[in-house]
């Protein structure tokens, strides 16, 4: 063990940071894998053992104070995509048959739905447009 250098160690160890990185996802790991990279770095140079660990540290501790909290803002400001009937709250729907409290059928996004009103005294025509407020089960809440 002694005749292998110390930055092979470090590298040993950041690939050794790197199996965990990828199976479960976890950044940090990633973090502390450049870290390493890092102190292999410092011993190649020919810092010493302190040295090495002191770089490995503040590596990563820096990584992790940095990229952390920008990925974290980043993660919470991307849009969600609504699929499903998700995306067809909001959409507007053109009925077909006479829409009450009780029923009706509306066409929304090229398909026949069956709809009834939000508001169980209002009744909507055929011809008219009107929005979907919620989906029930098979039926588009319309108002």
């Amino acid at each position: 063990m002694d005749d292998i250098d110390a930055w092979v160690w470090w590298l040993i160890g950041a690939a050794g940071l790197g199996i965990p990185l990828v199976v479960t996802a976890m950044p940090e790991f990633g973090m502390f894998a450049v870290g390493a990279v890092a102190g292999a770095l410092t011993a190649g140079l020919g810092g010493g053992v302190v040295l090495q660990v002191l770089v490995f540290v503040a590596v990563s501790v820096a990584l992790l104070a940095v990229v952390r909290p920008i990925a974290a803002r980043q993660r919470a400001q991307m849009p969600q995509l609504a699929t499903g009937i998700d995306a067809l709250k909001g959409k507007q729907a053109v009925v077909l048959e006479r829409v009450d409290g009780s029923g009706g059928r509306v066409k929304l996004a090229g398909e026949v739905w069956s709809a009834r009103a939000l508001d169980t005294g209002r009744t909507y025509e055929a011809g008219q447009e009107v929005d979907v407020v919620d989906i029930e089960g098979a039926t588009a809440i319309v108002m």
